[in-house]
């Protein structure tokens, strides 16, 4: 199972800096209390050393040059009466042998040490009532008549209890554990006044990204301090003014296009128009006979290719429209049925055969521009009819919130990697079809008429085969179905 870590940087920091306060706080207080330990200890050690020192330099003289065990029993009698400590216990051994006296536990190797040198020896050994201290003293004698100091053969042993010596030990443990949690209670509070500081570009530059996301280009922030999040907010600012600076270059370069494309299909109409007439009337001719076939057939192509250019033309002007926002509604309220059907009947569609109708009974009355919603489905159908297949289906459902319109077409449906781009401007899925085959603005003429409508125009595949194209139009009160 994976460890539960804290998310966001507050508490993670918040953590770290309590985690830093408590290691810190441990350290501290081992290394206190090893040294506090050492010191305590060694002040016992060298008291009583010194103690029994002074007490064998006292008693030691009045022993015979050669005592027998009880004038050593004796001997170590009043060496533990005249402890001041509580507790020690003596004993005294002569060239090796047996303890006379009430000390025990002396280990063998504190024996050898100390029977086999002339310096006082001693250790610290864990016994089962608690830490003693081990003491091995030889004793000296002075004789001759330079008064130099001779060893005597005799050992004196102390075992010194340390338990008053372990409960200060344990007091300190108490102590440093007692000051250690507060510390840590208090390490809280500056850890979070820390994370609020550190944190705070973090958050001026979240905010700051969030307005930039918004559109809010000119967003900058102060740089305050030399450290790495001062350099993070100048890098962001630097960021900031290069997406302002491409920004304001790309809507220079797309409201010049759009210029460009509305002042080209503007100069474009007027000739075109004069050429639409002309072609006109030479249709007449080259349909009545009158010019030779192969005058006809070209005064054909050329007629059939000004109307394609003059269709393309207007999808320019209307795309343009839309661009600088020109476009406007002009609602009436109209009949379902006498939209749809005025639609099939300008095209010469045929029912049943091309397309098939299936209206609500009532024919609902809908507010709507009759003549953008005429090019929403002259364009959904056309494209039905030829991209896909007949029949095709336009299928319209009505509620008292909206009205959805279905065009479905019986082809084989449209492919994924086209079906995200259909509503692209001059996108053309079929990489094989002509260059004159549209203007490749229709869709999303389709869409943006939709638009302003307030309503959406989406575009899927049917499970079965065929592409479905499906517009949704809100319906205000005033749109609701007529008594």
């Amino acid at each position: 199972m994976k460890p539960i870590l804290p998310r966001g940087l507050r508490p993670r920091l918040v953590v770290a800096f309590v985690l830093v306060a408590a290691l810190s706080a441990s350290i501290t207080a081992l290394l206190t209390f090893r040294q506090a330990r050492s010191s305590i200890l060694d002040r016992t050690q060298n008291s009583a050393v010194r103690e029994l020192r002074l007490q064998i330099a006292s008693l030691a003289p009045n022993l015979p040059a050669d005592p027998t065990d009880v004038d050593l029993r004796i001997f170590a009698r009043r060496l533990d009466s005249a402890s001041d400590a509580h507790g020690r216990h003596t004993a005294v051994a002569r060239g090796g042998g047996p303890l006379i006296g009430t000390a025990s536990g002396v280990s063998g190797a504190l024996r050898d040490a100390a029977e086999n040198g002339d310096a006082t020896f001693y250790e610290r050994v864990e016994h089962a009532d608690g830490p003693r201290l081990l003491i091995g003293m030889p004793i000296s004698y002075t004789g001759g008549r330079e008064g130099a100091r001779k060893p005597s053969g005799l050992v004196a042993y102390a075992v010194l209890s340390l338990d008053g010596e372990q409960a200060d030990v344990s007091a300190l443990i108490t102590a440093a554990w007692a000051g250690a949690v507060p510390t840590l209670a208090f390490a809280v509070v500056p850890a979070l006044f820390a994370a609020h500081r550190v944190l705070r570009p973090v958050r001026q530059l979240r905010t700051a990204a969030e307005k930039i996301t918004s559109g809010v280009l000119d967003t900058r922030l102060d740089i305050v301090g030399k450290d790495e999040l001062a350099a993070l907010t100048g890098t962001f600012n630097t960021m900031a003014a290069a997406l302002e600076r491409d920004g304001a270059e790309l809507r220079r370069m797309e409201a010049h296009a759009r210029r460009f494309a509305a002042d080209v299909s503007h100069e474009l109409r007027t000739p075109l128009a004069a050429m639409a007439a002309v072609t006109d009337a030479l249709d007449e001719d080259a349909r009545s006979g009158i010019l030779p076939p192969d005058t006809a057939d070209a005064v054909l192509l050329i007629s059939d290719e000004t109307r394609k250019l003059t269709g393309m033309v207007e999808d320019l002007m209307e795309i343009s429209r839309f661009d600088a926002g020109a476009a406007v509604l002009h609602l009436d309220d109209v009949s379902l049925r006498t939209v749809v059907h005025k639609t099939l009947h300008l095209r010469g569609w045929r029912e049943p055969d091309e397309v098939i109708t299936e209206l609500p009974e009532d024919d609902p009355r809908i507010r709507v521009d009759a003549r953008r919603i005429d090019v929403v489905l002259a364009n959904l159908i056309g494209n039905a009819l030829r991209h896909g297949a007949a029949p095709v289906t336009v299928r319209a459902t009505a509620t008292r919130e909206s009205l959805v319109i279905d065009v479905a077409d019986a082809g084989p449906g449209i492919p994924d990697e086209v079906l995200s781009h259909v509503f692209d401007r001059f996108y053309k899925g079929d990489a094989a079809r002509g260059r004159s085959e549209g203007s490749g603005l229709g869709l999303a003429i389709a869409r943006e008429n939709v638009r302003l409508h307030h309503g959406t125009l989406t575009a899927a595949n049917l499970p079965g085969g065929g592409a479905v194209f499906t517009i949704t139009l809100p319906l205000t009160p005033r749109q609701e179905d007529q008594p």
